[in-house]
């Protein structure tokens, strides 16, 4: 296996579980870290105090590294960025803004500092502020996306071929067969939020993770580009979204039908209606709901196996 990415982040596996919103809490983070991944925790849906206790409870329940991802669009980034050097925390993925703001304060507190691009264009901004490695997210992705639906496929060797930092691949990504094809071109470790959303120790709500094993290819659609492009379920918001795409809306338009909280409503809460879903394309290879250490282990088994065969 790729090793700059494990001495990097010093894990046994270049594996690295997504920071999902409301889905990567510090059950799911600490059962990664355990068994040999990188586990993060998703810091986009948690108010200060929270991520807080989940660092706290992270730190109890595992000795492995772990570390938080943070979107930079978050309204209390000063508290949350005090937060995790309060606490101690070695890893932070950025995303979702310009590395540049943050990357600076975090290295000079000694913490490794990976940004989640979608481009060569921002691969090499996020080199040039400081970062130690990037993750390279493709379009099949169900986080916050790149608006240009450049493939990871596709992604992955032009921004390999551009840049001298370690390159983590991202989207589409689920099992140990997507892990080897991603290193084949050029990754130096993998990133993986789908597959770990759907499992025991996620904090999605029970009807989201069974939603999840039921989806097969084109039940999800890139959109809401003019905010943040996010990959959702086609359930009955996703159709009013579509609905309103009709009418040529205005981005206050947009907001409006999007309300607060509604990620929250569908993720966590588990209203499949009604609520926003956010999921990769890769949920068509997921049936099952598993422990985050045997999803690990099967990918790493399937990886060698696979490898060894060719």
């Amino acid at each position: 296996m790729q090793q700059n990415i494990t001495q990097l982040f010093k894990i046994k596996y270049p594996i690295v579980q997504g920071g999902m919103i409301w889905v990567s809490g510090y059950k799911l983070a600490s059962a990664v870290s355990n068994a040999g991944g990188l586990g993060l925790i998703g810091a986009g849906s948690m108010y200060p105090d929270v991520l807080r206790e989940h660092i706290q409870k992270c730190k109890k329940a595992t000795n492995k590294p772990f570390g938080v991802n943070v979107p930079m669009l978050y309204p209390d980034i000063k508290k949350i960025m005090d937060i995790i050097v309060e606490e101690g925390v070695k890893i932070v993925f950025t995303s979702a803004g310009n590395p540049k703001i943050w990357t600076s304060f975090l290295k000079e507190k000694g913490i490794t500092v990976v940004h989640v691009v979608s481009s060569v264009k921002f691969a090499l901004k996020a080199e040039a502020a400081g970062v130690d490695a990037v993750v390279c997210e493709g379009f099949e992705a169900g986080g916050h996306n790149g608006r240009e639906e450049t493939t990871t496929f596709t992604l992955i060797p032009m921004v390999k071929e551009n840049v001298k930092i370690p390159v983590i691949a991202a989207g589409g990504i689920g099992t140990g067969r997507g892990m080897l094809a991603a290193t084949v071109l050029g990754a130096d470790g993998v990133q993986i939020g789908s597959r770990f959303a759907a499992t025991k120790e996620s904090s999605a709500h029970e009807n989201f993770k069974q939603k999840i094993t039921r989806l097969k290819d084109g039940d999800t659609q890139l959109t809401l580009k003019e905010l943040a492009p996010v990959r959702l379920v086609k359930n009955k918001f996703y159709h009013q979204v579509q609905e309103l795409y009709q009418h040529n809306p205005t981005v206050e338009e947009i907001k409006e039908l999007l309300g607060r909280a509604r990620a929250k409503k569908g993720m966590f809460e588990g209203d499949l209606d009604n609520g926003e879903l956010e999921i990769g394309q890769v949920a068509g290879l997921i049936h099952e709901i598993k422990s985050a250490k045997d999803v690990l282990n099967e990918i790493v088994s399937e990886y060698e196996s696979v490898k060894s065969n060719l």
